[in-house]
């Protein structure tokens, strides 16, 4: 998992530096060496997220906003694995430029270090408890994460930001293209139903082992194009950050491109539906959007006002993000092998602490927000011991 550190992880430092600010009140100025606080609670914010739609008390009862959408459309939920690619792109950004003057051959091995290590801990996630290779699914949450970084990073690092702006627009509008315009055997060209589309069609010829929905994977190959997107959008907006604007300027540039954003997405929609399944190119607007709107957000209160002290219980999640949302599956994982009686612990736990006095919607989501807040305290503790776990 990575090495334990005393030290801040660097993923989400500026590079620039002057002085710190102070707790609170409003400031307009930007120091150049100071953490960005604003990312890490946007990024806290959204692994919660993550851990509360992943561990309801029972799938059977779980509200509409806390599931995916089935097909074409979205809910809260389907932003938040978008969420964490964007700040991903952000943190890449930020972190890279701290490693000018290192050699070229260093920069390359940490991101592939990094990769694999990401890479590593989502196979290990999708193989436990059975550790069952021959069904092993291959894709999964943190491979994309790990995919995304490895090709966000070697474009950061090659290419101006100009051109990086052209390789996103390229990836929207090649993956377009080819969903609307490759005919799929049997189906034809244009067809965006579960079983018609090109990325399905691709996932069921090449992606190994066990795929999550059975003939195809919502984080399988052909999608991932227009998730490099996401990420790249978030690299993008981490020039904004580091550039010479003011605070309330950049703050003022995330909405303004998060709305715009998000309107871009809703009008491709019409033709090219938003999607997470297939990871539409219109769903990559609108959530990079959305995400901007929330960073804004976020910067805005907390470097921009100061509010660094409500933001702390966000920066206890967002500064273990990685080591958090693996240890809670694994947890996860757990609780629904091991056995109370002739009942999984996960129902056993459900069944007494929740479901013996609330109804079911309500008993199912208090367990996730329980879980969430069991999972706090263990990273306040880290957080506390200044334990931070780099990948």
């Amino acid at each position: 998992m990575g090495d334990t550190t005393r030290v801040n992880s660097t993923d989400s430092t500026p590079a620039p530096t002057p002085q710190a600010t102070r707790e609170t009140g409003a400031t307009t100025a930007k120091p150049r060496a100071e953490r960005l606080v604003s990312l890490d609670a946007f990024r806290g914010l959204t692994i919660a997220g993550m851990i509360l739609v992943n561990n309801p008390g029972t799938w059977e009862a779980v509200y509409p906003p806390l599931r995916h959408a089935d097909w074409h459309g979205w809910t809260p939920t389907d932003l938040v694995f978008p969420f964490f690619l964007f700040i991903m792109g952000v943190s890449a950004n930020l972190s890279l430029s701290k490693l000018r003057g290192s050699s070229s051959s260093a920069i390359y091995l940490k991101i592939l270090r990094r990769t694999l290590i990401i890479f590593g801990l989502g196979l290990f996630l999708n193989a436990f408890p059975n550790f069952d290779l021959g069904a092993l699914r291959i894709p999964g949450v943190l491979q994309r994460i790990a995919i995304v970084y490895l090709v966000v990073s070697v474009i950061a690092i090659n290419f101006r930001l100009k051109t990086q702006a052209w390789i996103a627009a390229a990836a929207l509008i090649v993956y377009w293209l080819l969903m609307r315009f490759v005919p799929v055997p049997g189906f034809g060209a244009g067809q965006l139903t579960p079983e018609g589309n090109l990325a399905t069609y691709i996932d069921s010829a090449l992606v190994p082992g066990k795929m999550y929905r059975g003939t195809w994977d919502p984080e399988g190959i052909l999608s991932t194009l227009p998730s490099i997107a996401t990420g790249l959008a978030g690299l993008l907006t981490g020039y904004l950050i580091k550039s010479k604007l003011d605070r309330v300027t950049i703050a003022g540039w995330m909405f303004v491109l998060g709305w715009a954003g998000m309107l871009a997405g809703w009008i491709w929609g019409i033709w090219f539906p938003i999607n997470k399944n297939i990871w539409t190119s219109s769903y990559v607007l609108f959530t990079a959007g959305a995400a901007l709107n929330c960073l804004g957000v976020c910067y805005w209160l907390i470097d921009c006002h100061g509010w660094k002290r409500w933001a702390k219980p966000a920066v206890v999640f967002g500064m273990n993000a990685i080591a958090v949302y693996v240890m809670s599956g694994i947890v996860g994982d757990l609780m629904g092998v091991l056995k109370v009686g002739s009942i999984s612990l996960r129902q056993w736990l459900y069944e007494t602490l929740f479901a013996s006095w609330a109804a079911p919607h309500n008993a199912s989501l208090a367990f996730a927000i329980v879980y969430v807040a069991f999972w706090w305290l263990v990273m306040s503790l880290f957080y506390r011991q200044k334990w931070f776990i780099k990948v």
